[in-house]
């Protein structure tokens, strides 16, 4: 529908109506990996997401999740099925260099499994070393209290990833 207009928000939850002409589309995709009563979060900010990111026009779903998972987390991952889906009209205002952009974004969660590596946070794109740290695994019994970064029901995601 031209000239259909949209409300966008910010990582803030910040709402911005806009045109939909102006909507760039970014699907996405990110990864729960759960071992021992644990999830492994990407730190950002004050807060946590899930690892994972934007799908490259030349990358499968799989390749993309494997290099953002890995770039995030310094993990080597399996994707083993996904487990939710939903669209996210969003705002990257966080960034500089983002500032005007509006962005229709597919989300798409797999559960992973760990296939190899180690913690690390050297991977990080020069962009995200601006609000992206060290990777964390969070108790699960901690999850209700933790700030995330996202706008899905993160809690439902990992609800659905248990199963």
């Amino acid at each position: 529908m031209k000239n259909k207009k949209i409300i966008c928000h910010d990582i803030h939850n910040n709402k911005t109506e806009v045109d939909s002409s102006q909507l760039i589309f970014r699907p996405s995709i990110y990864g729960i990996l759960i071992e021992n009563n644990k999830i492994l979060l990407s730190k950002q900010w004050d807060g946590y997401d899930f690892p994972g990111g934007k799908i490259d026009i030349h990358e499968t779903i799989e390749e993309t999740l494997k290099r953002e998972f890995y770039e995030e987390t310094g993990v080597k991952i399996e994707l083993i099925k996904p487990i939710h889906c939903e669209t996210s009209f969003f705002n990257p205002n966080y960034s500089a260099k983002r500032i005007g952009e509006y962005c229709n974004c597919p989300l798409i969660y797999f559960s992973v499994k760990k296939i190899g590596g180690n913690l690390s946070k050297d991977n990080i794109s020069k962009e995200e070393q601006d609000y992206i740290d060290a990777p964390e695994w969070i108790n699960l019994n901690e999850i209700d209290s933790i700030k995330f970064y996202n706008s899905v029901d993160s809690i439902k995601v990992i609800k659905k990833a248990l199963r």
